[in-house]
């Protein structure tokens, strides 16, 4: 079962990748779909990130010191080396004069450069916006989990979707929206919070609240329907609206899929999203959406060599940008990141007894059960 578990979580991954790719590669429209799938990351993420650290504190010779240094060696291992070699490459190759701006997306604060321009400029780099959310994220969120009492997290998450939300309100009095509205750290939190706020109430998992079973399938409808509204003509007060909506209309829909597919679910719908090929996607997709954006640069120089369109969004361009992001983000897991995610293993949450005795373990999590969320835009 347990098996069946990580699949159908490395199965959503897999979904969400892929509404990342149709947005970059295929919709013509500016599409909803790729943003849609970076809430389900945000969310997956921080259910995942809070569960872990969970466990680790649950453990019977857990030391909150060991735990943050194992925590912060683990993701080091599994996110800088391929985050890092991509910066590099996009560097030597200065795609769209990337060097100038090299320093912002080396700290992870990609978000703060684009919202400061108001632009995304370098486009090709613009998907780190997300990856330098979620390692904001990172840098707080273990010291809560870890040090506040176990009956204040729940709370603490409550307060940051809260929080969140009232900087929703704040944007009507600034006039004309500007990307850091959707890029500053208080608008991707809620998600966050809400994954958190999953892994801090297991009760909810294996019984949903009676007013979460009620709401799901009208949010799931407004949700969907709030993603096609993109290309319909909108009077300020109305986008603004339809923002707030699509940020958090669609949280609950995606905690209850998370926290469905954590504990297994039956059906047509448990058995596709646990297929190999979909589970496989979902284990390279940290690969996939780190990799998609540079490989798009270079197809698009390319376009001479290549016999069709994949200048302009379409299917040339999804079938050729994807099948060779697919290709490098596989190659990139098997000969590279694979066997450093088997350095984790010096790198425990509970201190061991002793010099030679056994390692307490925290009950089993995927290695890249923690991966990082795809672009926006």
């Amino acid at each position: 079962m347990q098996v069946v578990r990580d699949q159908q979580l490395d199965g959503l991954r897999a979904v969400a990748v892929t509404m990342v790719l149709y947005a970059h590669f295929f919709a013509a429209d500016g599409s909803h779909w790729g943003h849609l799938g970076v809430r389900l990351f945000f969310v997956l993420s921080g259910f995942l990130i809070t569960r872990l650290l969970l466990d680790a504190r649950d453990a019977a010779r857990f030391e909150p010191s060991t735990a943050l240094k194992s925590f912060y060696a683990r993701r080091a291992l599994r996110i800088f080396p391929p985050y890092f070699a991509v910066l590099a490459a996009v560097f030597l190759l200065d795609l769209e004069r990337s060097k100038q701006v090299m320093a912002w997306h080396g700290l992870y604060l990609s978000n703060f450069w684009y919202a400061l321009q108001n632009e995304w400029s370098p486009w090709v780099l613009c998907h780190t916006w997300s990856l330098s959310i979620e390692e904001q994220f990172y840098l707080i969120w273990p010291l809560v989990v870890l040090l506040l009492p176990r009956r204040s997290i729940a709370g603490v998450c409550i307060g940051v979707i809260v929080c969140s939300l009232v900087y929703r309100f704040y944007w009507p009095f600034t006039g004309t929206p500007s990307l850091a509205r959707d890029l500053l750290p208080p608008a991707s939190m809620d998600a966050l919070a809400v994954g958190a706020l999953l892994a801090a109430r297991p009760s909810w998992r294996a019984a949903w609240p009676r007013w979460a079973e009620l709401s799901w399938i009208p949010l799931s409808i407004a949700s969907f329907a709030l993603v096609w509204l993109k290309p319909v003509p909108m009077t300020p007060v109305i986008a603004w609206l339809a923002w707030i909506g699509l940020e958090v209309v669609p949280l609950l829909p995606l905690a209850m899929l998370v926290g469905s597919c954590s504990k297994g679910i039956g059906g047509i719908a448990g058995r596709v999203v646990a297929l190999s090929p979909v589970a496989a996607l979902g284990r390279i997709s940290y690969g996939v959406y780190l990799f998609h954006a540079v490989v798009l640069a270079v197809v698009v120089q390319a376009q001479p060599f290549i016999p069709v369109n994949v200048t302009d969004q379409g299917v040339g361009r999804f079938v050729v940008a994807g099948a060779l992001t697919l290709m490098l983000a596989s190659a990139s897991w098997i000969l590279f990141e694979k066997p450093l995610n088997g350095l984790k293993r010096h790198f425990p949450y509970v201190r061991p007894e002793g010099a030679a005795g056994p390692v307490t373990a925290v009950p089993r999590v995927r290695p890249d059960e923690a991966l990082q969320t795809p672009p926006l835009r």
